[in-house]
């Protein structure tokens, strides 16, 4: 499978640009994936060197044939002890692409996907062991309401939880099939896709504690970055989002910008874009995967 194939680079050259690639600078891929924005990176480097880190064993397979290209399979949640193992300091910019990849996807064992039957598994690293089965057979109804209704942002997230529970007593999850059809009963007529979708990101989300993760690896970044580095995030869900904007804006998750005796802004990080950037009508033509991505960039003050 060509690096192509596993996954269509979204918004690659606003990303590239969102980076103001110094020739000479230490970059970061937390995200590495198929490498289609690592392979764009490289091409803009002389002296520098890429970092690109992925917990996903599978993304080996796309690693180029550079020396200034580093692989490190591991979750960007432990950014700085792995950084700190290659003696790297701090680096000139960080590039991260919060979407699932089409090769994760489209992988029916991976159990990511409602179009395949298979496993509901979920996991982005085959070394985790929570699944997406043994959360819908182990956790307590106020813990799958919790989990359908925040990172799911499902309307009825309370009735299906009670659901999950009274099925699970008869017969345990074990596949995708099986969950679909409880899904059915409880879609909402002419938009059971989109339900499904959004069951299934909730899923995704907890097996991977996607948004821990995500905390703890901005508030790395803060470290990481030297001054004037670029911090380049795509996200695809609101929740992911709103934390990047918030963290962008004010150096941390929730509550004001603090300001100083003048009335300053007192804040790490500087957004360059005011608003999230979007794909255009080109680009969702020939990849439709990019149509909820939102791109943000920050620099550091």
């Amino acid at each position: 499978m060509t690096a192509k194939e596993y996954h269509i680079p979204v918004m690659l050259q606003p990303c590239i640009e969102g980076l103001a690639i110094d020739p000479n600078g230490i970059y970061l891929d937390l995200t590495f994936g198929g490498g289609g924005h690592s392979r764009e990176i490289l091409k803009k480097l002389d002296k520098g060197h890429l970092y690109g880190f992925d917990q996903d064993a599978d993304a080996a397979a796309n690693i180029p044939e550079s020396d200034k290209f580093t692989f490190v399979q591991a979750n960007f949640r432990d950014l700085k002890r792995y950084l700190r193992l290659y003696k790297v300091k701090q680096v000139d910019g960080i590039l991260v692409d919060l979407g699932i990849s089409s090769h994760q996807i489209d992988e029916p064992g991976r159990g990511f996907s409602t179009r395949f039957e298979g496993e509901l598994d979920m996991r982005m690293s085959t070394g985790m062991t929570l699944t997406a089965k043994d959360i819908l057979n182990t956790y307590e109804e106020t813990q799958l309401h919790k989990v359908f209704g925040i990172y799911g942002e499902i309307k009825n997230a309370k009735t299906l939880a009670k659901a999950v529970v009274a099925q699970r007593a008869a017969v345990p999850f074990s596949n995708i099939e099986g969950f679909k059809e409880l899904l059915m009963k409880h879609a909402p007529r002419r938009k059971e896709f989109k339900y499904f979708a959004q069951v299934f990101q909730a899923l995704r989300i907890e097996v991977n504690d996607e948004m821990g993760a995500l905390e703890e690896m901005l508030l790395q970044t803060l470290d990481v970055l030297k001054p004037g580095g670029r911090l380049v995030i795509m996200s695809y869900h609101s929740l992911e989002d709103r934390l990047v904007k918030n963290f962008m804006a004010k150096g941390k998750f929730s509550g004001d910008v603090e300001k100083d005796f003048y009335g300053n802004l007192i804040r790490p990080l500087e957004p360059v874009t005011r608003k999230a950037v979007v794909a255009d009508a080109a680009e969702l033509e020939k990849n439709s995967r990019a149509r909820s991505a939102k791109l943000r960039i920050a620099k550091k003050l």
